[in-house]
Protein backbone atom coordinates (compact mmCIF):
# COMPACT_ATOMS: atom_id res chain seq x y z
CA UNK A 1 0.00 0.00 0.00
CA UNK A 2 2.81 2.42 0.91
CA UNK A 3 4.63 1.64 -2.34
CA UNK A 4 1.47 2.12 -4.35
CA UNK A 5 0.72 5.41 -2.63
CA UNK A 6 4.30 6.63 -3.12
CA UNK A 7 4.14 5.76 -6.83
CA UNK A 8 0.84 7.57 -7.27
CA UNK A 9 2.00 10.69 -5.45
CA UNK A 10 5.24 10.85 -7.44
CA UNK A 11 3.29 10.46 -10.68
CA UNK A 12 0.72 13.06 -9.70
CA UNK A 13 3.24 15.70 -8.58
CA UNK A 14 5.40 15.08 -11.65
CA UNK A 15 2.45 15.78 -13.92
CA UNK A 16 1.39 18.71 -11.79
CA UNK A 17 4.88 20.21 -12.11
CA UNK A 18 4.72 19.58 -15.86
CA UNK A 19 1.35 21.34 -16.01
CA UNK A 20 2.73 24.39 -14.23
CA UNK A 21 5.84 24.49 -16.40
CA UNK A 22 3.81 24.39 -19.62
CA UNK A 23 1.28 27.08 -18.69
CA UNK A 24 1.35 30.14 -20.93
CA UNK A 25 2.07 33.11 -18.62
CA UNK A 26 -0.18 36.16 -18.93
CA UNK A 27 1.22 38.74 -21.33
CA UNK A 28 1.75 42.34 -20.29
CA UNK A 29 2.34 43.42 -23.89
CA UNK A 30 -0.80 44.90 -25.45
CA UNK A 31 0.13 43.83 -28.97
CA UNK A 32 0.81 40.25 -27.90
CA UNK A 33 -2.47 40.09 -25.99
CA UNK A 34 -4.47 41.13 -29.04
CA UNK A 35 -2.83 38.54 -31.30
CA UNK A 36 -3.51 34.80 -31.33
CA UNK A 37 -2.24 33.24 -28.08
CA UNK A 38 0.73 30.92 -28.09
CA UNK A 39 0.44 27.33 -26.95
CA UNK A 40 3.03 24.96 -25.51
CA UNK A 41 4.31 21.77 -27.11
CA UNK A 42 1.77 19.49 -25.44
CA UNK A 43 -1.07 21.75 -26.60
CA UNK A 44 0.36 21.86 -30.12
CA UNK A 45 0.46 18.06 -30.23
CA UNK A 46 -3.13 17.87 -29.05
CA UNK A 47 -4.33 20.42 -31.62
CA UNK A 48 -2.39 18.63 -34.37
CA UNK A 49 -4.38 15.47 -33.58
CA UNK A 50 -7.64 17.29 -34.42
CA UNK A 51 -8.77 17.29 -38.06
CA UNK A 52 -10.16 20.75 -38.75
CA UNK A 53 -12.37 21.17 -41.82
CA UNK A 54 -13.21 24.37 -43.70
CA UNK A 55 -15.69 25.64 -46.28
CA UNK A 56 -18.98 23.93 -46.99
CA UNK A 57 -19.80 21.16 -44.50
CA UNK A 58 -22.63 18.65 -44.63
CA UNK A 59 -23.55 17.64 -41.09
CA UNK A 60 -23.35 13.88 -40.36
CA UNK A 61 -27.08 13.19 -40.49
CA UNK A 62 -27.59 15.22 -43.67
CA UNK A 63 -30.14 17.38 -41.87
CA UNK A 64 -28.31 20.66 -42.48
CA UNK A 65 -25.26 22.28 -44.04
CA UNK A 66 -22.69 24.85 -42.94
CA UNK A 67 -20.98 27.18 -45.41
CA UNK A 68 -18.27 28.47 -43.12
CA UNK A 69 -16.44 31.77 -43.71
CA UNK A 70 -12.65 31.81 -43.49
CA UNK A 71 -12.64 32.81 -39.81
CA UNK A 72 -14.30 29.56 -38.70
CA UNK A 73 -13.56 25.85 -39.02
CA UNK A 74 -15.39 22.62 -38.23
CA UNK A 75 -14.63 19.58 -36.07
CA UNK A 76 -16.29 16.20 -36.60
CA UNK A 77 -18.29 14.60 -33.74
CA UNK A 78 -15.29 12.41 -32.79
CA UNK A 79 -12.87 15.33 -32.66
CA UNK A 80 -15.45 17.48 -30.88
CA UNK A 81 -15.74 14.84 -28.16
CA UNK A 82 -11.96 14.82 -27.86
CA UNK A 83 -11.83 18.59 -27.41
CA UNK A 84 -14.76 18.70 -24.97
CA UNK A 85 -13.43 15.89 -22.78
CA UNK A 86 -9.63 15.97 -23.04
CA UNK A 87 -9.17 19.64 -23.87
CA UNK A 88 -11.92 21.28 -21.80
CA UNK A 89 -12.44 18.70 -19.03
CA UNK A 90 -16.13 17.93 -19.63
CA UNK A 91 -17.80 14.59 -18.89
CA UNK A 92 -17.62 12.08 -21.78
CA UNK A 93 -20.52 10.81 -23.87
CA UNK A 94 -21.53 14.07 -25.60
CA UNK A 95 -23.54 13.17 -28.70
CA UNK A 96 -22.98 16.07 -31.08
CA UNK A 97 -22.99 16.79 -34.81
CA UNK A 98 -19.64 18.50 -34.39
CA UNK A 99 -18.33 21.92 -33.39
CA UNK A 100 -17.55 25.25 -35.02
CA UNK A 101 -14.26 26.76 -33.82
CA UNK A 102 -12.80 30.25 -34.50
CA UNK A 103 -9.76 30.02 -36.79
CA UNK A 104 -7.64 32.73 -35.21
CA UNK A 105 -7.95 31.60 -31.58
CA UNK A 106 -6.57 28.39 -30.10
CA UNK A 107 -9.41 26.45 -28.41
CA UNK A 108 -6.96 25.60 -25.61
CA UNK A 109 -6.19 29.22 -24.79
CA UNK A 110 -8.06 31.29 -22.24
CA UNK A 111 -9.76 33.12 -25.11
CA UNK A 112 -10.78 29.86 -26.78
CA UNK A 113 -14.46 29.14 -27.46
CA UNK A 114 -16.62 27.05 -29.74
CA UNK A 115 -20.14 26.32 -30.94
CA UNK A 116 -21.48 22.84 -30.18
CA UNK A 117 -23.99 21.52 -32.75
CA UNK A 118 -26.70 18.97 -31.97
CA UNK A 119 -30.08 18.04 -33.42
CA UNK A 120 -33.25 16.98 -31.61
CA UNK A 121 -35.99 15.24 -33.58
CA UNK A 122 -39.00 15.32 -31.27
CA UNK A 123 -41.36 16.64 -33.91
CA UNK A 124 -42.44 19.91 -35.50
CA UNK A 125 -42.56 22.67 -32.87
CA UNK A 126 -45.45 25.10 -33.10
CA UNK A 127 -44.56 28.63 -32.06
CA UNK A 128 -47.95 30.03 -31.02
CA UNK A 129 -46.68 30.67 -27.48
CA UNK A 130 -43.86 32.97 -28.67
CA UNK A 131 -45.53 36.17 -27.41
CA UNK A 132 -46.96 34.68 -24.22
CA UNK A 133 -43.86 33.45 -22.39
CA UNK A 134 -43.04 35.00 -19.00
CA UNK A 135 -39.23 34.78 -19.11
CA UNK A 136 -38.79 36.01 -15.53
CA UNK A 137 -40.92 33.16 -14.20
CA UNK A 138 -39.23 30.72 -16.57
CA UNK A 139 -35.80 31.72 -15.26
CA UNK A 140 -36.78 30.94 -11.66
CA UNK A 141 -37.97 27.49 -12.74
CA UNK A 142 -34.72 26.88 -14.62
CA UNK A 143 -32.65 27.85 -11.57
CA UNK A 144 -34.42 25.22 -9.48
CA UNK A 145 -33.90 22.58 -12.17
CA UNK A 146 -30.22 23.47 -12.51
CA UNK A 147 -29.67 22.88 -8.80
CA UNK A 148 -31.22 19.43 -9.19
CA UNK A 149 -28.87 18.80 -12.11
CA UNK A 150 -25.94 19.84 -9.88
CA UNK A 151 -26.61 16.85 -7.65
CA UNK A 152 -25.94 14.57 -10.61
CA UNK A 153 -22.83 16.53 -11.58
CA UNK A 154 -21.39 16.17 -8.09
CA UNK A 155 -22.14 12.43 -8.05
CA UNK A 156 -19.99 12.17 -11.17
CA UNK A 157 -17.17 14.08 -9.50
CA UNK A 158 -17.70 17.46 -11.16
CA UNK A 159 -18.18 20.76 -9.36
CA UNK A 160 -21.58 22.45 -9.32
CA UNK A 161 -22.49 25.11 -11.87
CA UNK A 162 -25.10 27.64 -10.74
CA UNK A 163 -27.41 29.47 -13.13
CA UNK A 164 -26.95 33.20 -12.41
CA UNK A 165 -29.48 34.54 -14.88
CA UNK A 166 -30.02 35.71 -18.44
CA UNK A 167 -26.93 37.07 -20.14
CA UNK A 168 -29.35 37.85 -22.95
CA UNK A 169 -33.11 37.40 -22.56
CA UNK A 170 -34.71 35.06 -25.11
CA UNK A 171 -35.94 36.55 -28.38
CA UNK A 172 -37.67 34.82 -31.28
CA UNK A 173 -37.53 35.70 -34.98
CA UNK A 174 -40.81 34.31 -36.27
CA UNK A 175 -40.00 34.84 -39.94
CA UNK A 176 -36.67 32.99 -39.70
CA UNK A 177 -37.93 30.52 -37.04
CA UNK A 178 -34.85 31.17 -34.93
CA UNK A 179 -34.77 31.46 -31.13
CA UNK A 180 -31.81 33.10 -29.36
CA UNK A 181 -30.90 33.50 -25.68
CA UNK A 182 -27.87 33.42 -23.39
CA UNK A 183 -27.33 32.16 -19.84
CA UNK A 184 -24.66 33.01 -17.28
CA UNK A 185 -23.29 30.33 -14.94
CA UNK A 186 -21.01 30.57 -11.91
CA UNK A 187 -18.86 27.79 -10.49
CA UNK A 188 -17.02 27.48 -7.19
CA UNK A 189 -13.80 26.51 -8.98
CA UNK A 190 -13.98 29.14 -11.71
CA UNK A 191 -12.55 32.65 -11.51
CA UNK A 192 -14.74 33.78 -14.41
CA UNK A 193 -18.42 33.03 -14.95
CA UNK A 194 -19.31 30.89 -17.95
CA UNK A 195 -21.47 31.97 -20.85
CA UNK A 196 -23.81 29.71 -22.78
CA UNK A 197 -25.10 31.48 -25.86
CA UNK A 198 -27.96 29.46 -27.33
CA UNK A 199 -29.50 29.35 -30.81
CA UNK A 200 -32.34 27.08 -31.90
CA UNK A 201 -33.36 26.78 -35.53
CA UNK A 202 -36.78 25.19 -35.99
CA UNK A 203 -37.10 22.63 -38.77
CA UNK A 204 -39.66 20.30 -40.28
CA UNK A 205 -39.25 17.46 -37.78
CA UNK A 206 -37.05 18.90 -35.06
CA UNK A 207 -34.62 21.55 -33.88
CA UNK A 208 -31.05 22.34 -34.84
CA UNK A 209 -29.19 23.35 -31.68
CA UNK A 210 -26.16 25.64 -31.64
CA UNK A 211 -24.60 26.39 -28.24
CA UNK A 212 -21.65 28.75 -27.97
CA UNK A 213 -19.53 27.93 -24.92
CA UNK A 214 -17.27 30.70 -23.61
CA UNK A 215 -16.54 33.03 -20.69
CA UNK A 216 -18.64 36.06 -19.79
CA UNK A 217 -15.80 38.35 -20.88
CA UNK A 218 -16.41 37.14 -24.44
CA UNK A 219 -20.11 37.90 -24.63
CA UNK A 220 -19.60 40.95 -26.90
CA UNK A 221 -17.50 38.87 -29.29
CA UNK A 222 -20.01 36.01 -29.27
CA UNK A 223 -22.90 38.38 -29.96
CA UNK A 224 -21.05 39.84 -32.93
CA UNK A 225 -19.92 36.47 -34.34
CA UNK A 226 -23.01 34.29 -33.89
CA UNK A 227 -25.17 36.07 -36.52
CA UNK A 228 -22.60 35.20 -39.21
CA UNK A 229 -22.63 31.54 -38.12
CA UNK A 230 -26.40 31.54 -38.07
CA UNK A 231 -26.54 33.05 -41.56
CA UNK A 232 -24.56 30.15 -43.08
CA UNK A 233 -26.45 27.39 -41.22
CA UNK A 234 -29.31 25.99 -43.29
CA UNK A 235 -31.60 22.99 -43.18
CA UNK A 236 -31.37 20.87 -46.33
CA UNK A 237 -34.25 20.73 -48.79
CA UNK A 238 -37.16 18.76 -47.37
CA UNK A 239 -36.10 19.45 -43.76
CA UNK A 240 -37.01 23.16 -43.56
CA UNK A 241 -39.77 24.46 -41.30
CA UNK A 242 -41.97 25.24 -44.28
CA UNK A 243 -41.64 21.64 -45.52
CA UNK A 244 -43.84 20.44 -42.64
CA UNK A 245 -46.69 18.17 -43.77
CA UNK A 246 -49.40 17.77 -41.14
CA UNK A 247 -50.64 14.60 -42.85
CA UNK A 248 -47.45 12.63 -42.28
CA UNK A 249 -45.26 14.58 -39.83
CA UNK A 250 -45.40 14.39 -36.04
CA UNK A 251 -46.02 17.54 -34.01
CA UNK A 252 -43.90 18.04 -30.86
CA UNK A 253 -45.63 17.91 -27.49
CA UNK A 254 -43.99 21.13 -26.32
CA UNK A 255 -43.48 24.72 -27.44
CA UNK A 256 -40.82 27.41 -27.25
CA UNK A 257 -40.92 27.83 -23.45
CA UNK A 258 -40.01 24.18 -22.90
CA UNK A 259 -37.33 24.52 -25.56
CA UNK A 260 -35.64 27.28 -23.58
CA UNK A 261 -36.10 25.55 -20.22
CA UNK A 262 -35.00 22.12 -21.42
CA UNK A 263 -38.27 20.59 -20.27
CA UNK A 264 -38.02 17.70 -22.70
CA UNK A 265 -34.97 16.30 -20.94
CA UNK A 266 -36.58 13.01 -19.96
CA UNK A 267 -36.77 11.99 -23.61
CA UNK A 268 -33.22 12.93 -24.43
CA UNK A 269 -30.98 11.25 -21.86
CA UNK A 270 -28.49 12.55 -19.30
CA UNK A 271 -26.60 14.89 -21.63
CA UNK A 272 -29.75 16.74 -22.62
CA UNK A 273 -31.08 16.65 -19.06
CA UNK A 274 -28.07 18.56 -17.89
CA UNK A 275 -28.11 20.42 -21.21
CA UNK A 276 -25.34 22.91 -21.79
CA UNK A 277 -24.70 22.84 -18.05
CA UNK A 278 -22.11 20.15 -18.75
CA UNK A 279 -20.50 22.23 -21.44
CA UNK A 280 -20.46 25.28 -19.22
CA UNK A 281 -17.75 23.62 -17.12
CA UNK A 282 -15.04 24.83 -19.48
CA UNK A 283 -11.67 24.00 -17.95
CA UNK A 284 -8.25 24.00 -19.56
CA UNK A 285 -6.23 21.00 -18.44
CA UNK A 286 -3.01 19.19 -19.28
CA UNK A 287 -3.93 15.91 -20.93
CA UNK A 288 -3.48 13.01 -18.53
CA UNK A 289 -3.76 14.98 -15.30
CA UNK A 290 -7.44 14.20 -14.84
CA UNK A 291 -6.80 10.53 -15.54
CA UNK A 292 -4.21 10.40 -12.74
CA UNK A 293 -6.62 12.13 -10.36
CA UNK A 294 -9.31 9.56 -11.18
CA UNK A 295 -6.80 6.75 -10.61
CA UNK A 296 -5.87 8.10 -7.16
CA UNK A 297 -9.55 8.39 -6.23
CA UNK A 298 -10.24 4.85 -7.42
CA UNK A 299 -7.25 3.41 -5.53
CA UNK A 300 -8.22 4.98 -2.22
CA UNK A 301 -11.87 3.93 -2.70
CA UNK A 302 -10.82 0.32 -3.14
CA UNK A 303 -8.45 0.34 -0.17
CA UNK A 304 -10.92 2.00 2.15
Amino acid sequence: MVKQLLFVLITFFSLNTFAQSTETPPSTNTEETSSAPTVDNSSEAFLASLKFQTGKISLPNGIATLDLPANFRYLSPADSEKLLVEGWGNPPGNETLGMIIPTETSPLSEAGWGVVITYTEDGHIKDEDADKIDYKELLEQMKKESEEANKEREKQGYSAMHLVGWAEQPSYDKSARKLIWAKEYSGSKQSENSLNYNIRVLGRKGVLVLNAVAGMKQISQIKSEMPSILAVTEFTKGNRYEDFDSKVDHTAEYGLAALVAGGVAAKMGLFAKLGVLLLAFKKFIVIGLVAVGAFVKKLFSKKS
